[in-house]
């Protein structure tokens, strides 16, 4: 059985992104974290996503035929588009990326359905997320925290959600960023 994994970049003051939308703050030039989050994502054999995080991360549809990037790039790129990506959305008419469709509603039953099959899922994006832990879908949350405060923004975890967990794992960068992974506690 697959496991539905939440994990972002995160401010230590638990935002994903800051007031004004931005999330540049989140260690892009640390390649050691870059290819550690390929390692994560690997084994993902699907992406749940929302309209605005595909938006963000169809970036990787075609990152790997830009020039003079580092070969970690093309390395994620190609782990990106092996897997399969739903797109949550009411308002996307059609999808930028290969295996992915979109789908209006969000149905934890499905996704229960999803989980039983081989391979681990990943939800990306907070709003999503948030839909996930309050219908009790998320097997394990792993905030890559960056050594920045923003102040606001887009919280990480939603209000109102309670979870027990249990650190499962830690791993520290150069750059100061933190990766922590729990499992939550049925």
């Amino acid at each position: 059985m697959g496991r539905l994994i939440y994990s972002m970049m995160t401010s230590l003051d638990g935002y994903t992104a800051d007031a004004d939308g931005d999330f540049g703050w989140g260690l892009p030039e640390d390649i050691a974290l870059h290819r550690y989050l390929e390692e994560l994502t690997r084994p993902l054999k699907t992406f749940l996503y929302g309209r605005r995080m595909y938006e963000t991360m169809v970036f990787w549809e075609t990152a790997h035929e830009l020039p003079d990037e580092p070969p970690e790039m093309a390395e994620f790129a190609r782990t990106w588009q092996a897997a399969d990506k739903i797109v949550y959305s009411r308002t996307l008419d059609e999808v930028s990326s290969a295996r992915t469709r979109i789908v209006r509603d969000f149905d934890p039953d499905e996704v229960r359905e999803l989980k039983e099959g081989d391979g681990d899922l990943g939800v990306d994006g907070p709003g999503l997320a948030a839909t996930a832990l309050a219908a009790g879908l998320v097997d394990e949350v792993g905030p890559i925290v960056a050594p920045v405060v923003v102040g606001g923004g887009t919280p990480f975890l939603p209000a109102g959600v309670r979870l027990d967990l249990e650190l499962v794992g830690e791993r520290r960068f150069d750059s100061g960023g933190v990766h922590l992974q729990y499992r939550v506690r049925p």
